[in-house]
This record gives structure tokens, C-alpha cells and sequence, in this order.
């Protein structure tokens, strides 16, 4: 009978212990999200600082100025539930605008340009590796949170369900060609 006990009550601890530490792996992979879309942010909020910056300088013709400073203006000032589709529209307006690489080349031939291009070259390239980043813990989080042992026993808390973040981040074939 006293090792029977013994043997439920190790068994209890067991269990306990390995719950624990599936909501520590949990609370991790929040705190991850939570990082990495700070990140992202930080990264959209810079393309479209340096989209408006470049917009603003009188580099580009006024036709491309005024689509590119709209887009990022609209990016910037999105609420959350529209923010994927300002940005989506801020990539589309990007490619609009350097989809030649004459635009590109103008722009780097006007005083300044090779340092404006040079921000937005590399402001559009991390925007992807950000958002990748990004849905990779949502990924993460998601798949842990799918098992049965997290839904029966509630170890996510009430945190949000993550969710991924879509947009159109694609960047103009004129900035990926060069290399900056």
C-alpha cells in the first residue's frame, strides 16, 4: 500500500513537472513573439521612415514622390487590424516606383542619392527577414498550443492565440539587384 502511494505520488510529480515545464517552453515562445514582432515593427516603421524621407527630398520625380510618400504615410498611420494591407501597399508602391533600374539609378546619381538608396535598399531587405522571423515563432507557438495536454490542463493562460503576419513584402527587382 505505502509504495503504491509512493509510486502515484512520484508519477504526480512527474507529470506536474513535465507540465511546468511545457508552460515555461510556452511563456518562452510568447515572450519570443512578443520580441520578434517589436522587431518587425521597428523594421516596417523604418522602410517607411525612409521611403517618406526619400519622398520628401525632391530626388525622385513628383509623380513617384507623392505615391511613395502616401504609401508610407498610410503604413505609418495604419490601426492594427489594416496595418497588413498599408504595408502590402507600401511594398506595391515600392515596386511601382524602382521597378527600373534607371529609377534606382537616378535616384543614387542625385546628391545624397547613393546614401537614400543605399537606407532603402537595406530597409527593404530586412522587412522579409523580420516578418519571417516573426511567423516562424507564431509557427512555433501554434503547434504547442494544438496539443491536447496545453488546451485540457489551459497552460497558454489567457494569452491570445498568435497570430502570423501577412503582407506583401516582396522588394523591387531594381534595389535587389544591386548589391548595396
Amino acid at each position: 500500500m505505502t509504495s503504491t502511494l509512493i509510486w502515484i505520488a512520484v508519477a504526480l510529480f512527474a507529470i506536474g513537472l513535465y507540465l511546468s515545464w511545457t508552460a515555461g517552453r510556452l511563456d518562452r515562445l510568447h515572450a519570443r513573439i512578443d520580441a520578434s514582432r517589436a522587431a518587425l515593427d521597428a523594421q516596417l516603421l523604418r522602410r517607411a521612415s525612409v521611403t517618406q524621407e526619400l519622398a520628401t527630398s525632391g530626388v525622385l520625380d513628383p509623380a513617384a514622390s507623392i505615391v511613395l510618400y502616401e504609401a508610407a504615410h498610410a503604413a505609418r498611420q495604419a490601426e492594427e487590424e489594416a496595418r497588413e494591407v498599408a504595408e502590402s501597399e507600401l511594398s506595391q508602391a515600392l515596386r511601382a516606383v524602382f521597378a527600373e533600374t534607371p529609377q534606382v539609378e537616378a535616384v543614387r546619381e542625385a546628391p545624397g542619392g547613393e546614401e537614400a538608396a543605399r537606407e532603402l535598399t537595406e530597409a527593404v531587405r530586412r522587412v522579409p527577414m523580420a516578418r519571417r522571423f516573426h511567423n516562424d515563432s507564431v509557427r512555433a507557438a501554434r503547434a504547442l498550443r494544438r496539443h491536447r495536454k496545453v488546451r485540457w490542463f489551459r497552460l497558454a493562460g489567457h494569452a491570445p492565440f498568435p497570430m502570423a503576419f501577412e503582407m506583401d513584402d516582396e522588394s523591387p527587382a531594381a534595389l535587389a539587384d544591386r548589391p548595396s
